[in-house]
């Protein structure tokens, strides 16, 4: 509760989008492996940034 106007951090931020491309593409790739491929290459990208941030 004390929590709810806190605002999250940018690698916060990041680290939960690049979780969520990592789902999609393990979803994607039991149906269609090239665009498994590119949410991969997107969660890399953004794992760079995440880098780049510490």
């Amino acid at each position: 509760m004390f929590g709810l106007f806190k605002k999250s951090d940018p690698k916060e931020k990041l680290n939960k989008q690049y979780k969520k491309l990592l789902a999609e593409a393990h979803q994607l790739s039991k149906s269609n492996r090239t665009a498994s491929d590119a949410k991969l290459a997107e969660a890399q990208k953004i794992l760079e940034k995440i880098d780049a941030l510490n």
